[in-house]
């Protein structure tokens, strides 16, 4: 039998009757840490050598980092449980957060390996004493050690705005994490947290309460220390996406919600869709992360606009537009969350592709060129039917056969301008040498569409270059000769090459 004991924050005479008889039982205790207070009070039962103690801090030392450390402390109960009867104490309760215990539960039941727990006070319960708190909803524990400020979005557990308790804020770099992961979540600077060593241990117990930004400017941080976080007010919280959900929500409700936003449907919608994608592309073209900022929050309402039809209607709600895109990434990304090689961007890109053909939806696709989207602009359409052409090995031989080609084009279409063909010949034509070009394009690694539109942005530049020319002479552009904006234009290029140089 494996008896897993709860040791209290600390104070003796808070330890159950039942607890205190079992470690004084002389079955062998195992103890997570020997560090702990109950073992280094006055006591005739707990002195030295009076419990057949092996404490297992010796793995604190060894283990390359925390969860290495818990796991070569289970393995060592474990082995030693499956031997003879002792005891496994920890501090605090058993069942609140002592990662451990909760480790090693599913092990023991796995090897029908028998065990109790025996309950102890927890840290929760001396924290919140000597804070003078009273918590009715909405706590969360959270082990400091688990956070990293450094992750891609905030940790979940911090963004509630309920209180916190943050636990095992054992050092200096602890503290640090804890803070910056905080401040991530939205919590001001100055916020205040409170900062409890020792709880309930008499005259141990610290209580020092302290603005957010020096939670990690002193040293006395131990295995002790945890760090307690009021709710945050509404007011100061920063929105989230499921703010954005709500807000959603709240605009499309029928009792009170916004006329226009209640008017909407899927299909009223998809103009603005496109127009704020190209509007996030020029943001990125113009390398202006703030405007990229608000770009992005601007397409990311169409995506929950259409979220929240579909969960109108039954058909899918945010999470699942979510969970769909999670699950495809990971699962189109064997190379990094499985066992799959892909030493190269090429090689992901054949395993994708291979992924995708097989997923659910795309299995009666009988062409490579079914599934491109038909809203695509022509450019990037033109692009990717060449790019899928080529996987299969329909492709030129080399540059200058592209090339080659071009000229063929050209020459076709003049000849057609020549027989003065209809329109819809001439546009065939037209179409067949854009598409070579495209394929020009794509044979030296240059997106079409950007290279146009990069040509777009220098005609503008050089054309109103020509009409402030023209303003200051007092001449309306239609008047000014041909000869004369030409000379213009080349002033223009001459001013634009001598500012890249």
């Amino acid at each position: 039998m494996l008896h897993i004991v709860g040791l209290g924050p600390g104070d003796i005479r808070r330890l159950p009757p039942q607890a205190f008889s079992l470690l004084t039982s002389g079955l062998p205790v195992y103890a997570r840490t020997a560090r702990h207070p109950i073992f280094h009070q006055e006591s005739p039962e707990f002195a030295p050598g009076s419990v057949p103690l092996t404490a297992l801090d010796d793995e604190y030392e060894s283990g390359v980092s925390f969860d290495a450390t818990y796991d070569a402390i289970v393995e060592r109960v474990l082995r030693a449980a499956s031997e003879t009867d002792l005891i496994y104490a920890v501090p605090g309760h058993p069942l609140i957060g002592e990662t451990t215990v909760a480790r090693l539960l599913p092990r023991l039941k796995e090897r029908n390996i028998p065990f109790r727990i025996v309950a102890a006070p927890s840290f929760v319960d001396a924290c919140l004493e000597a804070l003078g708190e009273a918590i009715t909803d909405d706590l969360h524990l959270v082990d400091a050690l688990s956070l990293n400020p450094s992750e891609a979005a905030p940790a979940e557990s911090l963004r509630t705005g309920g209180p916190i308790l943050l636990y095992q804020v054992h050092s200096r770099q602890a503290a640090s994490d804890a803070k910056l992961a905080l401040m991530r979540a939205g919590y001001p600077d100055d916020f205040s947290v409170t900062v409890v060593r020792w709880a309930g241990i008499p005259n141990a117990e610290r209580v020092l309460s302290l603005p957010l930004f020096e939670l990690d400017r002193s040293d006395e941080h131990d295995h002790l220390t945890s760090v307690w976080v009021p709710p945050l007010p509404a007011d100061l919280r920063k929105p989230t996406f499921y703010d954005l959900v709500r807000v959603m929500a709240r605009l499309r409700d029928p009792n009170g919600g916004c006329p226009w936003d209640l008017e909407q449907t899927h299909r009223s919608l998809r103009r603005y869709v496109l127009e704020e994608a190209y509007e996030v592309a020029e943001a990125i073209d113009r390398e202006d992360p703030e405007k990229l900022c608000e770009e992005l929050g601007d397409l990311l309402l169409q995506v929950v606009f259409h979220a929240q039809l579909g969960a109108e209607t039954g058909d899918f709600d945010s999470d699942d537009v979510c969970a769909a895109i999670v699950g495809k990434l990971i699962r189109r990304h064997p190379h990094v969350f499985g066992e799959v090689k892909a030493a190269n961007p090429e090689e992901v890109l054949k395993n994708w592709q291979a992924i995708k053909a097989a997923e659910k939806g795309n299995a009666d696709r009988v062409s490579i060129l079914d599934g491109i989207p038909t809203s695509l602009p022509a450019l990037a359409a033109a692009l990717e039917v060449s790019r899928r052409a080529v996987r299969v090995g329909f492709e030129w031989p080399d540059t200058d056969s592209v090339f080659a080609k071009v000229e063929e084009e050209l020459a076709e279409l003049r000849a057609e301008m020549i027989a003065d063909a209809s329109k819809d010949r001439l546009s065939d034509e037209l179409g067949d040498l854009l598409f070579t070009v495209v394929n020009v394009g794509r044979r030296l690694g240059i997106e079409p569409e950007d290279a146009l539109r990069r040509q777009l942005d220098k005609f503008k530049r050089r054309f109103r270059f020509i009409e402030v020319q023209a303003r200051s002479e007092g001449t309306p552009l239609e008047s000014v000769p041909t000869d004369r904006m030409e000379v213009w234009w080349q002033e223009a290029k001459r001013q634009e090459r001598a500012v890249a140089e």
